[in-house]
């Protein structure tokens, strides 16, 4: 058995490949982990399949606790945010290769949600660095 702390470098790993091989990566969820946000209505025997793939989201981070990005569900756009451990698998669609990590346990206590991101919001306007004496 993996250790826990593996996870989230194994599903970027699966995604990179898929990417590599030009596959089309998708995560399966348990959409009733706590913290899970995911669209209502969309998840199946308490699941939901979500095609990751670099056209279907937007600004996806992978950080070791947290999955986030934003994509269209009824032509509607939401943020999804799904905690690493509630990651069932992820597999390349064309040929179902991927990790399978099994049903996820429920956490003694609730994650914490992701931080907000760092970046500025403003449109238009990059980071820079300043030069500081």
């Amino acid at each position: 058995m993996l250790p826990s702390t593996a996870k989230p470098y194994l599903i970027r790993a699966i995604y990179e490949w898929c990417l590599d091989q030009n596959h089309t990566p998708h995560l399966l969820v348990a959409a009733d982990y706590p913290g899970v946000q995911v669209p209502a209505g969309y998840a199946k025997d308490g699941k939901i399949t979500l095609n990751i793939a670099p056209r279907a989201t937007h600004g996806l981070v992978m950080s070791n606790d947290w999955i986030s990005f934003m994509a269209r569900f009824g032509g509607k756009p939401m943020k999804l945010e799904i905690p690493t451990a509630a990651v069932v698998a992820i597999y390349a669609t064309e040929t179902q290769e991927g990790l399978v990590f099994g049903e996820p346990e429920a956490p003694a206590t609730p994650p914490s949600p992701p931080a907000p991101e760092t970046t500025p919001s403003t449109p238009g306007k990059r980071p820079g660095l300043r030069v500081v004496k």
